[in-house]
């Protein structure tokens, strides 16, 4: 008989009534800790109270502060990361340059490409030089001469029939793939008394394009230098 009852089994009924009472319980405990405080502060004296407003104001200046500098510091960080990005992005540029001048990087823009027929062998390696002086001083960025890259260290030498650019030969015709201003070193090639006047004594044809785009894209290695080193 005493097994039977324990122990002791409940029923949904009773969990629901168990759970409503605990919940009404909870809401009643809430309410009383809220009076309490309400009755706390209407028990107060006005000293308190005024100490009570004082704290909770300067607690707000201190917040208001803290938010100020913490968004200083926020301007300040990203003023400082973006000129750190423009910095890196302006050596960046820099470095390209540096490398389009010294034929180390290849380079891709507007320009012209001029050919140069010599059916009768008679341009030699001063004509060339020539050319690549007037079209460097009419602004030409990056130059290339079947397939070499002419920078400001390249030698032009005569080499019996042959000419030679920087020790490589080229062969005639002779192809000038010029990065620039195409309306500058155009009319440059064609001054009077100029590069084409003077390969048209020699029985030369120059013949000038305009490309929508021109790529000058061989390449020189980069030579380690004997003496300087970096500073930093």
């Amino acid at each position: 008989m005493i097994s039977g009852l324990w122990p002791p089994r409940a029923t949904r009924a009773q969990l629901i009534v168990a759970a409503l009472l605990f919940v009404l319980g909870l809401g009643l405990a809430v309410q009383i800790r809220a009076a309490g405080e309400d009755g706390a502060l209407r028990g107060a004296r006005p000293e308190d109270l005024v100490r009570i407003l004082s704290d909770l104001d300067e607690r707000t200046k201190r917040l208001d502060e803290e938010r100020g500098t913490l968004e200083r510091q926020r301007t300040e960080l990203e003023s400082s990361s973006d000129q750190a990005d423009e910095a890196r992005r302006q050596n960046r540029e820099r470095e390209l340059q540096l490398g389009v001048l010294a034929g180390t990087v290849a380079a891709t823009g507007p320009g012209i490409e001029v050919r140069v027929s010599d059916p009768q062998g008679a341009v030699g390696a001063d004509r060339l030089l020539d050319a690549v002086q007037e079209l460097r001083a009419a602004g030409a960025e990056a130059l290339q001469i079947n397939g070499v890259r002419v920078v400001a260290s390249t030698s032009f030498v005569d080499d019996a029939d042959r000419v030679l650019v920087d020790g490589e030969p080229v062969e005639r015709p002779f192809r000038v793939d010029v990065i620039g201003r195409p309306q500058d070193l155009e009319p440059a090639l064609n001054i009077p008394g100029g590069v084409v006047q003077s390969l048209d004594k020699e029985g030369a044809t120059v013949t000038v394009n305009r490309p929508d785009e021109v790529t000058v894209d061989a390449l020189r290695s980069a030579e380690p230098p004997d003496y300087a080193r970096s500073s930093s």
